[in-house]
């Protein structure tokens, strides 16, 4: 028999059972490497990108450098204040007080509505004046008694003046008759010369008595008149003082503008003054304020004074009425400082700023808000800044 050539028997199957090492396909290795480059690629980008984020961060923080730099090198270009607007042109009405007279109150009869607009002359406010009146009509009985008295005392004395005087002159042509009697002395027996002696001697006596008290009776006459027109003077003067107080109880308005009552202290409380209602003298409850010029009064710390300058453009702002705003310049700056209210060591000044233009809402005793535009002042004394740096933006601006 022919021998058959032996058969190769793989070495997987003489290895039945045992695992066999897995095999890598071509495209699977291929994938691998795909996916090698694209993980490089990301790092690469993510790399890049963290670079970029790193320079950005850095130009973003010198930016803001600057900018705050800048902004504590420039001081703010709008400063607020608060304060109370006022009239330039006003007048204060105080409760009249009365000449020779204590009276405690002043009780209000007639009273003008407040807002009302006036002019000058029109009556503003009358006060019960019954008191006076009755002086001024006491006054002026007993002056008028005393204008006859003084009459009638002059009268008197122009009589007593004209019957002395012709006594005088009876004494005097008896003087004289006596004085040719005693010529005759040598024609005479010696008992008339002796008589006509006695009576030249007792003639001379009476002329020289009559002429004396003669001189008498005119000093105590003028004397008793001078007294009479002394209180008849007197008199007068209390009689015109009790008729200029009861004019004092009408008060008529200085100058033309508009009514404002004063909130006042007034039978135990807080509010202004009605009809009927009694007013200390010497208080004053009433203004007249001339709208058309208004300004406002604002106090500036120690701190924020020295920026402000007399010129220096504003705006108004009310806080009754916010829509309103008006432009303002600084008019005045208080040259001293006044003393803080929560320090002695702060100073705060008085700073007045005229409103330019008006409005029927624009009243005296409004609170505002002025905001001063203090750029032209901080460029005039500060450095400028650098043209390619910001500035921060001001407050209150559009910007």
């Amino acid at each position: 028999m022919n021998a058959s050539p032996a058969e190769v028997i793989p070495s997987a199957e003489s290895s039945v059972g045992q695992p066999e090492p897995p095999s890598t396909p071509p495209h699977q290795s291929e994938s691998r490497s795909t996916r090698w480059r694209q993980w490089v690629a990301m790092a690469a980008g993510a790399a890049v990108v963290a670079l970029v984020v790193l320079l950005a961060s850095r130009g973003r923080t010198h930016t803001l450098s600057k900018a705050v730099q800048s902004a504590t090198t420039i001081p703010t270009q709008v400063l607020r204040l608060k304060g109370t607007t006022e009239a330039v042109q006003s007048r204060a009405i105080l409760a009249p007080l009365l000449a020779g007279q204590q009276v405690p109150t002043l009780t209000i009869i007639h009273l003008i509505p407040a807002g009302t607009r006036v002019k000058q002359g029109d009556l503003l406010v009358e006060f019960d004046r019954q008191a006076q009146m009755r002086d001024f009509v006491d006054k002026q009985a007993e002056y008028a008694k005393l204008v006859d008295q003084v009459a009638e005392e002059q009268a008197k004395e122009s009589a007593a003046r004209a019957k002395d005087e012709t006594e005088l002159k009876a004494a005097e042509d008896n003087l004289r008759k006596t004085e040719l009697e005693i010529q005759k002395a040598e024609i005479v027996s010696r008992i008339d010369a002796e008589k006509n002696q006695e009576n030249l001697d007792e003639a001379k006596a009476t002329y020289e008595q009559l002429r004396a008290t003669f001189d008498l009776k005119r000093k105590a006459a003028q004397a008793a008149v001078r007294i009479l027109e002394i209180q008849r003077d007197r008199t007068q003067q209390t009689m015109l003082h009790a008729q200029a107080n009861a004019d004092l109880m009408q008060i008529r308005s200085p100058l033309n503008g508009v009514v404002v009552l004063n909130t006042i202290w007034k039978q135990g409380t807080m509010g202004e003054v009605q009809e009927g209602d009694q007013v200390r003298p010497g208080v004053p409850f009433m203004q007249v304020v001339n709208p058309a010029n208004m300004q406002v009064r604002v106090m500036a710390n120690q701190q924020d004074f020295p920026r402000l300058q007399v010129g220096q453009t504003a705006k108004v702002r009310l806080d009754a009425y916010p829509d309103l705003v008006f432009a303002g310049k600084l008019d005045q700056l208080a040259p001293i400082g006044e003393g803080g209210s929560f320090s002695n060591k702060l100073r705060a000044f008085v700073v007045i700023v005229a409103i330019e233009g008006n409005d029927p809402k624009l009243m005296p005793d409004l609170s505002a808000a002025v905001d001063v535009d203090v750029a032209k002042q901080s460029a005039g004394s500060g450095a400028a800044p650098n043209a390619g740096e910001r500035t921060a933006p001001s407050p209150g601006s559009g910007s």
